[in-house]
């Protein structure tokens, strides 16, 4: 098996992309950093959509922009889930040092790239107009999002293929080169929301084209690395073929993380359409602390995501006790990291959300939803490091029923309930604490009962 370690030293730039081995918190953390570093360019890319049409378009635009998050998630994250799920078998094939199944496992996930990008495309350009008026989205910001949307899913095939193309890598330990890649396209996708929306003045619309160019950039790049030489990810496309079994394994790991994206994404289109109720100001307020918002998060993500990959590797080379130490480690790492980035935010939120916004009324309701929020960001972190580590474990069904009960479930039930009763915006924003509250005690269970001995 020599030819994969040799494939992984390719790929990751150096010999460290193996996990199994050297010291675990130097290792999980230099695997994290390149991840915190794409995800906040990412975060960035998607505030520089935030700023510009916020300072050189109509509000109306800018709500349109504001509920891209929520609604872009409920269709592509479900795509998205299954491509964690296949970072998960690559992880576990690439620890185990088995080249014949790393190889089918990594053909077999871009070719269901491509299908998904399909699907996505499809459902997207179908399903989301219908949806925006499900959500109560008012009439003066309709035409804006209408268009926004349309362009976006019209080439969110790059957005797909991004994230197939990033798993694969990241899941072999290669976090380098997609953070290269993000670079060059959030530099791109900066200048290009400059021309589209300050110089022609195209609006919400500016910013889709702005993203779907740039982000067909950073899946080019991706392409022409895997091609030409992307260690244990280079992809033949003599052996681009769908293998059963594979596909199997695939579908076993993410469905249940795909589902649980969706689903919640669903879930909380239905806070959004309570949001929408309190108006444009109300959507703008809310949508420019999420942008805020998505900073904290990234230290979580970030974890998780190197969680995932870390235990999975760990545990196909048969390392249960490395994988549990690493994840004690990385659990109290995003936590401690989202607490302070909440701290903060709850100190500056009313000058923060002036970056994206100069009108009082939104940037008052940014500061409530903010100051509801934001203490409890520990919560949020415990969830998801606690979602990273199950993943890589190969327990996916767990959080995937955790998540679905309590962040969407009883989410959508409080909101729906408790805004009648008490109707003012602060009840809605107390549903996230709520929620996270509840899915922390059950992982907290789960966790400390689980078999470390299991393999994926």
């Amino acid at each position: 098996m020599g030819l994969v370690r040799k494939r992984a030293g390719a790929g990751s730039g150096k010999k460290d992309g193996n996990l199994t081995e050297g010291p675990i918190g130097r290792g999980l953390f230099r695997f994290m950093i390149p991840i915190f570093l794409g995800q906040l360019l990412q975060q960035l890319y998607n505030m520089a959509d935030a700023w510009v049409v916020g300072n050189f378009a109509s509000n109306d635009a800018f709500a349109a922009v504001s509920l891209s998050s929520n609604v872009n998630m409920s269709v592509i994250t479900f795509f998205a889930g299954i491509a964690v799920g296949g970072g998960v078998v690559i992880s576990k094939y690439f620890g185990a040092q088995d080249e014949e199944k790393l190889r089918c496992a990594v053909h077999t996930n871009f070719l269901l790239g491509i299908v998904f990008s399909v699907f996505a495309t499809l459902i997207g350009l179908f399903f989301v107009p219908i949806l925006l008026g499900w959500l109560n989205t008012p009439d003066s910001v309709m035409v804006e999002a209408r268009l926004y949307f349309g362009i976006y899913f019209a080439g969110v095939s790059t957005v797909i293929m991004y994230n197939i193309c990033m798993n694969i890598m990241r899941a072999v330990g290669d976090s380098v080169h997609p953070l290269y890649y993000l670079i060059f396209s959030s530099v791109v996708n900066m200048i290009l929301d400059l021309i589209f929306v300050a110089g022609f003045q195209w609006s919400a619309a500016g910013a889709a084209v702005a993203t779907v160019i740039a982000q067909g950039l950073s899946v080019l790049l991706c392409m022409i690395r895997m091609v030409k030489d992307g260690g244990a990810a280079t992809i033949h496309f003599k052996e681009l073929r769908f293998n059963g079994s594979m596909i199997r394994q695939v579908i076993t790991q993410g469905l249940p993380t795909g589902l649980q994206n969706s689903v919640i994404s669903v879930g909380n289109l239905v806070v959004q359409s309570n949001i929408n109720t309190f108006g444009a100001f109300a959507i703008s307020g809310q949508g420019a602390f999420a942008k805020l918002e998505g900073i904290a998060f990234l230290p979580i993500m970030s974890m998780s995501m190197a969680l995932t990959t870390f235990v999975s590797q760990n545990l196909g080379a048969g390392k249960a006790d490395r994988a549990k130490k690493g994840s004690v480690m990385g659990v109290a790492f995003g936590m401690a990291m989202a607490e302070l980035v909440g701290i903060c935010l709850f100190i500056w939120v009313p000058i923060l959300l002036r970056i994206f916004v100069d009108v009082p009324e939104a940037i008052e309701f940014g500061t409530i939803h903010g100051r509801t929020v934001a203490l409890f960001f520990f919560l949020l972190a415990f969830s998801n490091c606690a979602t990273g580590v199950l993943r890589g474990v190969g327990k996916s069904i767990v959080p995937m029923f955790t998540m679905l009960i309590c962040w969407c479930g009883i989410r959508v039930l409080y909101v729906t309930i408790a805004i009648r009763i008490i109707p003012v915006f602060r009840t809605i924003s107390s549903a996230y604490p709520l929620t996270w509250t509840l899915s922390s005690i059950i992982f907290i269970v789960f966790l400390l009962r689980m078999d470390w001995d299991a393999r994926v």
